[in-house]
């Protein structure tokens, strides 16, 4: 299979592409900072994902949040406009997206037959998921994975968290009872790939068993036998991130219900065997 990844140098895309290679697959990188040409650099491909966009680790103003939603709305669409102009068009497009679908609760639990959320990041991800179904009408089939919080040692979260922890220096992050739905790299791709092969719609990238944010402390702080004495207070995380803080602060308790219906068996299922393979 001749495979398209767009945003194929980030933390995701450096993975899902060595996982294509390593099975057989020619992998083409296309950028979508320029839309129109990577329409002409995919022609031929079987497949597209699309995992670009810009990042939301990062203080959140005005134009950040403009950047956000039109790196996952805009840019695509272009370059949808631009593929439809070619005669031979990839079957399947797959695009990223994120739990933050579902808005953010302390009590309820999501599946992906719930509805959407009402915040900033929520109205982002379906304007993200409504531009990924335009390549339903050239004939692709289309499926978006709901990614939570991606655990690995070389990007994400984890590698921020990592030197904070070894050095005694980490802590829950606010009250810590908010929820973080997780999933290990390898189980991320894993899932990429079932999208690939023969999924349309959506299908959440979270492991069976999410946590609140103190469980995922004490194991992260336990594995690495350290203290995690040192909270973050919220109103610090804040003043650090603005609206952004919410990616830390608030969560949600999201299951990969249809992703199991589909067949897919997590390597990762358990927050503590996640770490460890990570860490150790």
């Amino acid at each position: 299979m001749r495979v398209a990844v767009l945003g194929a140098t980030g933390f995701v895309g450096r993975h899902l592409s060595a996982a294509l290679r390593a099975r057989g697959d020619d992998v083409i990188e296309a950028s979508l900072r320029e839309p129109r040409s990577a329409a002409a650099r995919v022609a031929g491909a079987d497949a597209i994902v699309n995992l670009a966009g810009e990042s939301l680790a990062q203080r959140w103003n005005a134009g950040v949040k403009r950047r956000i939603m039109e790196s996952r709305t805009v840019h695509p669409a272009q370059f949808l406009d631009a593929l439809a102009a070619i005669e031979r068009r990839p079957k399947a497009y797959v695009t990223a997206s994120a739990v933050g679908y579902y808005g953010t609760s302390e009590t309820a639990t999501f599946t992906e037959n719930s509805p959407c959320g009402r915040d900033f990041l929520a109205q982002v991800c379906v304007a993200w998921e409504q531009t990924a179904a335009k390549a339903g009408e050239l004939g692709m089939r289309v499926a978006a994975v709901r990614c939570g919080l991606i655990l690995g040692t070389d990007g994400g979260a984890l590698a921020k968290l990592l030197p904070l922890f070894k050095a005694g220096t980490g802590g829950r992050a606010g009250s810590g009872k908010q929820w973080y739905s997780w999933i290990h790299i390898d189980d991320a791709i894993g899932i990429y790939l079932l999208a690939l092969e023969r999924i349309g719609g959506a299908m959440n990238a979270t492991a069976p068993h999410p946590v609140q944010n103190r469980e995922f402390t004490d194991t992260l702080a336990h594995l690495l036998h350290r203290p995690a004495a040192l909270p973050a207070p919220g109103f610090m995380l804040k003043a650090a991130l603005g609206e952004g803080a919410m990616l830390v602060l608030e969560g949600q308790r999201v299951l990969p219900e249809r992703t199991l219906r589909e067949g897919y068996a997590f390597r990762y299922p358990a927050l503590n065997s996640a770490l460890a393979n990570l860490i150790y």
